[in-house]
């Protein structure tokens, strides 16, 4: 439980900030007290809105002497409710939205925390580059969210996730330093790499106030397809086929026939490219250097001896967002299908077809007849996997099933070398499963690292560990 503040308090912090980074009007601090799937509904006594790191710095110290909590908000876009304040004075990273720098020469951006990832990617499109990390969220995730999850995204394969992109961080330490190491140096050997232990901690051993991101160049030539499948290890068979001969696939996403049902029936305007629902849907992006003909014919090559049943390439580039915006909508396409119980697993490639069946084995135990959308990113083992409530049950008798459907889901994947959390991190929503589940050694280092770092617990204390 988080120290209440008094007015007093409430005044230093006003202080520090001025007039326009501050409130305690709750209908303007209304919408950041809850995430849009609806699950989460926080309080908090006020929200500060601070435009540099020298602000948090004094911030931060403030907490540490006086002893009170911080919780950090970036776009609110998580899913595990880390970002949602319960007591903790709420910090909103929006108004620290600068682009400092672009360096062509090194291929990096300076971008603040604030920045929204579409920002990001515009940024850099007038100098022929790109920053390759991609989600459904782009319009909305920002820089900051995106390093405190270590978001991963539809390209991991390929160029890794978030903590690859990094080449600095500038980050307000809970004693209220700043660590400040945004160069752009790609090799530097000289003691600890500090970054790392910011990166995916969400915001419980530091405040993320500016990043140096690495860019890749831009590929001349973008088209996705979408190919039917009958089964997952089709689907993994193509993936190293295409990578193999043509060497530009940079993203490759599977659903399962409900998860794409559920996308035809409930995003408006969309249509299926291929003349009917088969038992798995590939979307695979291709990023070509030259022309696409060698891709093309890739995956004309698979078609004819059988592993896809049917292809549809994009002709232009209203028909590739229109494949993407299918794909990015899985998961608003479940909600007006009712309650869900839902997983953000990953698990070695070699094993998401036995998870798979596992897993439908496993739910269907515990409630029979639950409706089953998969979805995700076949190229690194991430698949969502949730299990919605029979059709014939209603949302508030089926929410008593979903911790044993939860466990039980977490169980396989953890049995087949999986994790529960491959991109979306633990929150408090995954919290009691992590440390129940958790090595023992890891997580005493864990504790120990946050006890030196964060010995008052003032930063996202109901966080993580």
């Amino acid at each position: 439980m988080s120290k209440p503040i008094g007015l007093n308090t409430i005044e230093k912090l006003h202080n520090i900030v001025g007039a326009n980074g501050s409130t305690t009007d709750p209908d303007i601090i209304a919408p950041h007290l809850s995430e849009w799937r609806g699950k989460y509904f926080g309080h908090t006594p006020m929200m500060l809105m601070p435009k540099s790191a020298q602000e948090i710095s004094a911030i931060v110290k403030l907490a540490d002497e006086e002893k009170f909590a911080i919780c950090t908000q970036g776009g609110n876009t998580g899913l595990v409710g880390a970002q949602i304040p319960f007591g903790e004075v709420l910090l909103s990273l929006k108004r620290m939205d600068a682009i400092r720098a672009i360096n062509e020469a090194d291929d990096s951006i300076i971008a603040e925390a604030g920045v929204v990832l579409a920002n990001v990617h515009a940024a850099v499109k007038n100098i022929d580059r790109q920053f390759p990390v991609s989600l459904a969220s782009n319009g909305s995730a920002t820089i900051g969210g995106l390093i405190s999850t270590n978001a991963g995204g539809v390209r991991v394969r390929r160029y890794g996730m978030m903590r690859n992109q990094i080449m600095g961080l500038e980050v307000v330490l809970p004693n209220g330093e700043i660590m400040r190491e945004l160069s752009p140096l790609r090799k530097d050997n000289s003691g600890y790499d500090l970054k790392q232990l910011i990166i995916g901690a969400e915001g419980t051993l530091g405040i993320v106030t500016a990043a140096c991101l690495k860019l890749v160049p831009s590929a001349r030539n973008v088209f996705a397809a979408m190919a039917s499948l009958d089964k997952v290890e089709d689907a993994i068979n193509a993936l190293r086929r295409l990578e193999n001969e043509t060497g530009a696939v940079s993203a490759f996403e599977i659903m399962n026939c409900q998860a794409f049902e559920y996308g035809l029936k409930n995003l408006v305007g969309s249509k299926n490219p291929l003349s009917k629902i088969a038992p798995f849907t590939a979307l695979i992006e291709f990023e070509c250097a030259a022309d696409t003909q060698n891709c093309e014919n890739a995956l004309m090559a698979l078609l004819g001896e059988g592993l896809f049943g049917e292809v549809a390439i994009s002709q232009n580039i209203a028909q590739f967002e229109a494949f993407w915006q299918l794909r990015e909508g899985m998961s608003a396409a479940q909600k007006p299908e009712g309650l869900a119980a839902k997983h953000d697993i990953s698990v070695p490639i070699s094993a998401v077809s036995e998870f798979m069946k596992l897993a439908e084995m496993g739910a269907n135990k515990i409630v029979p007849n639950v409706r089953i959308a998969a979805f995700g990113h076949i190229g690194d083992g991430n698949i969502h996997y949730d299990v919605l409530r029979p059709i014939e049950m209603h949302d508030d008798e089926y929410r008593k099933f979903i911790p044993s459907i939860s466990h039980e889901i977490n169980n396989i994947a953890i049995g087949l070398g999986g994790s529960i959390s491959a991109e979306h991190g633990i929150g408090v929503a995954k919290r009691d499963e992590f440390l129940a589940r958790e090595p023992s050694a890891q997580l005493s280092l864990m504790r120990k690292i946050k006890a030196l770092m964060d010995p008052n617990n003032i930063l996202n204390p109901r966080v993580l560990v």
